[in-house]
């Protein structure tokens, strides 16, 4: 064959220059990971020197030059002209002979490999493809379901005019490449038949922290693009690289999209047509939308392929190198397939030790709420742009409102101060290119064009955890900047509280020593939202409210499922933040008035008078009226640790009252398959209460550990109930006999040779205890995540005075 095709098995990340970044990559996986079983269809690339080759041929570089040489790219109006210019230019040239005809033999080859029904793939790859600066991601055309040699020839024209569009004209001026030396080549490859099967993307990072340790896959019914350009919501799953090598195969954490259409081929196509179209949208049945697209057995073949592409890059490279992936499902034989992967560009670029941190100092009214994309806070004007036909009338500094965005309206988006659109996940278009830009966005957020109103003005956060808000008005905010590489190294273990597993691979990256207390209800009321008995037991609620659990488990086998899989998730996803340092996870403590008010709760909780000091904690678990849903927080516990591989995972019982409870509380557990010492699980108890305290040494018999609960035992040592306000003034940690308490609860773990700590609000907001607990040489100190750095430092003063 000639310069002008090189097949995948000739060629590797090394070519891209001839054939451009998608060609060599895939030529890259062809080559070197199939053998290892991930499964790459077969294809050729057409050259950049065929692309040179056409044009010279032409005549057509003159002509380009006529247009683009003295473009001012900024003005609008002058891009938009000089790009359809372009591009009639390029589209307007003729194929010399030799090159149809090697690219018509090439095709032929392949139907040899495939079949005469073989359809194809035909993808532009620019030769300045995926730096490690810049991704060119959507910038060029693909064509798909190419079924004869005329539509080839076609589709190969339109993907070289392409190298011409608004969007990667504009893209090459703000990455400093000349227009006229980014050449195409063309990706011809055997067509996955997603259109009946399912595609997405997929990262071997979390793309919003950059946490290493996970695979992160997007997916939708149909051919990719609608994930790509965030024009429906997909499917997320997240998988643990780390217990994933140990040979544990779960789901980590998953979220079900809504997946309002699909995209499939078209029947007929029209070459004659200048908009001719391959590929139609669909919408989704509701089946479709309430169950997951993809099987877990799928989730697990992907992050297997992830882990394998991102390996071999990285040793290719001699560093560690995140990827960034496009994946598919063929519909006919059921097989999943890499079709894309290039260096992820945003995340992997950051350098350095300085730990920045955005933090909205007031809140305003909610007006929309969607996916966080960044951890950062923007603010201005809003201003809805309906089309690419309004771009001219958008303004630096403004907050992009959409329904959804392409590459065409990068140059707005580029001067934008923060981004919002109805559709998308985080790997659509404005998700990828904010994440670049370093702008904030909230993608997928339904309704934000009807509820925000032109030059309203508007915060838009997305440093509160997976959830992106927009508030009314412009609030006032800070960004925190830690230098880590000058915080000491501290004796007391510093660990952190978190409950919310959104947040957890944000803070993955504090020098912390684990997570001292892991609460779950905020999983059961923010996730699960239903009492675990009106679940194990939906024939003793009312019909509506049967009707509303059916609809929140509608994706799971049943509703026990839906329980344990939403909770076991939750607790790993925070558990994998700190791997393999340990996780204190605190088993359920809601009071009744607060199990009362979930799904189903007022059925099966009794009214108290003082639910702070009732039916609580320890007391429900092998009582009738709730042990079968402790049964259910011990399922998903136990799928935590045995099938999901945290064995970091320390399991903490709450307001344990006597010792006789105790004992009752741990038979239970192990009844449910939560045998304290086997597959090295440890039970803590919370030292909250003075019987605690008091008989510490027999406490010290059945239980591994203690975590002081200071809110707690200062309430019950001062006789104060916390939640009230009128006797508020009489509560205070700092008082003499609470410290006497925590005192004699040290001491007692020391004499016993057991755990020590502390997760109670006292240390983080009185830096006077974190020091007095010092003094007495607590083990661990468990702070809100906002005090973790400051008091690293003012401990790692304190030891060294003390001579630690």
């Amino acid at each position: 064959m000639s310069q002008n095709i090189k097949w995948f098995n000739e060629i590797g990340i090394e070519d891209v220059a001839e054939v451009g970044g998608k060609n060599a990559s895939l030529g890259e996986m062809y080559q070197n990971l199939t053998s290892e079983g991930v499964r790459v269809p077969n294809g050729f690339a057409v050259t950049s020197s065929a692309y040179r080759y056409v044009l010279e041929s032409n005549s057509a570089w003159g002509k380009l030059h006529a247009q683009l040489d003295s473009l001012d790219v900024n003005d609008v109006d002058a891009l938009q002209r000089a790009g359809e210019n372009c591009r009639d230019i390029v589209y307007s040239c003729r194929l010399p002979d030799d090159l149809q005809a090697d690219i018509l033999a090439a095709y032929e080859k392949l139907k040899e490999e495939y079949g005469e029904s073989l359809s194809l793939a035909v993808r532009s790859s620019a030769t300045a493809e995926d730096s490690p600066e810049a991704s060119f991601a959507g910038q060029n055309d693909t064509y798909l379901n190419i079924a004869n040699a005329d539509e080839l020839l076609d589709a190969y024209k339109r993907c070289l005019a392409s190298n011409f569009t608004d969007r990667s004209i504009h893209y090459k001026y703000d990455n400093g490449f000349d227009y006229l030396k980014v050449y195409l080549s063309v990706v011809v490859m055997k067509m996955v038949r997603s259109d009946i099967g399912a595609s997405g993307v997929m990262f071997s990072l979390d793309t919003e922290t950059g946490f290493k340790d996970v695979v992160f896959i997007n997916a939708a019914l149909g051919l990719g693009e609608n994930v790509v350009q965030g024009t429906i919501n997909p499917d997320a799953f997240y998988v643990h690289k780390p217990t994933y090598s140990k040979g544990f195969r779960t789901v980590l954490k998953r979220s079900l999209g809504s997946k309002e259409k699909k995209m499939i081929f078209t029947d007929t196509i029209n070459l004659d047509n200048i908009a001719v179209e391959y590929t139609k949208n669909i919408p989704t049945t509701p089946e479709e939308q309430s169950h997951f697209c993809i099987t877990d057995d799928d989730v697990m073949v992907l992050a297997g392929y992830a882990i394998k592409v991102e390996n071999h890059y990285s040793q290719k490279a001699g560093f560690h190198k995140p990827m960034d992936m496009e994946w598919a499902k063929d519909g006919i034989d059921g097989e999943l397939y890499m079709v894309q992967a290039r260096p992820e560009t945003v995340q992997s670029q950051k350098k350095g030790t300085i730990l920045e941190t955005y933090h909205l100092k007031e809140k305003g009214k909610l007006l929309v709420t969607g996916q966080a994309i960044g951890t950062k806070i923007g603010q201005g004007k809003a201003h809805y742009i309906a089309s690419v036909k309004e771009l001219d009338t958008f303004k630096a500094g403004e907050v992009l409102v959409a329904d959804t965005t392409n590459p065409d309206w990068e140059p707005i988006m580029k001067i934008a101060a923060a981004i919002i659109t109805n559709k998308g996940g985080r790997t659509c278009h404005a998700a990828i290119l904010s994440r670049e830009l370093g702008i904030p966005a909230v993608v997928g957020c339904d309704n934000a064009t009807e509820v925000l109103k032109d030059a309203d003005a508007v915060t838009v956060s997305c440093a509160e955890g997976e959830e992106g808000h927009i508030y009314e008005g412009i609030l006032d905010f800070e960004i925190i900047k830690t230098d880590l590489s000058h915080l000491p190294k501290t004796k007391t273990e510093i660990m952190m509280n978190l409950g919310n597993p959104d947040i957890a691979f944000s803070l993955a990256s504090l020098p912390v020593d684990g997570i001292g207390l892991a609460r779950m209800e905020f999983i059961i009321n923010e996730y699960i939202k239903a009492h675990p008995m009106a679940l194990k037991h939906p024939e003793q609620v009312d019909d509506e409210t049967r009707a509303k659990l059916q609809e929140l488990t509608q994706a799971y086998e049943n509703m026990e499922d839906f329980f344990v899989k939403t909770l076991s998730e939750g607790v790993a996803t925070i558990a994998s933040a700190v791997y393999p340092k340990p996780c204190v996870v605190r088993m359920s403590d809601f009071k009744s008035n607060e199990y009362a008010t979930l799904l189903g709760g007022s059925t099966f909780e009794l009214k108290e008078d003082n639910p702070m000091i009732g039916f609580r904690g320890a007391s429900r678990y092998a009582h009738p009226r709730y042990e079968e849903g402790f049964a259910l927080e011990c399922a998903a516990m136990k799928r935590v640790r045995d099938e999901m591989g945290f064995d970091n995972v320390i399991l903490m019982i709450p307001f344990c009252r006597r010792i006789d409870e105790g004992q009752r509380v741990l038979d239970t557990m192990a009844k449910y398959g939560l045998k304290q010492g086997e597959n090295g699980l440890k039970i803590y108890v919370m030292c909250e209460i003075p019987n605690n305290v008091i008989q510490i040494d027999n406490f010290s018999k059945l239980f591994d550990g203690f975590s002081i609960g200071s809110n707690d035992l200062t309430q019950l040592t001062l006789g104060v109930d916390r939640d009230s306000e009128v006797v508020a003034f009489d509560y205070d940690e700092r008082d003499e006999g609470v410290k006497e308490m925590i005192r004699l609860a040290v001491e007692g773990c020391k004499r016993n040779n057991r755990h020590s700590g502390i997760c109670g609000q006292a240390p983080s907001d009185y830096p006077e205890m974190a020091e007095y607990l010092v003094r007495l040489g607590i083990e661990s100190m468990s702070l809100n995540p906002d005090t973790v750095l400051k008091t690293i430092e003012n401990i790692g003063k304190l030891e060294t005075e003390l001579g630690r």
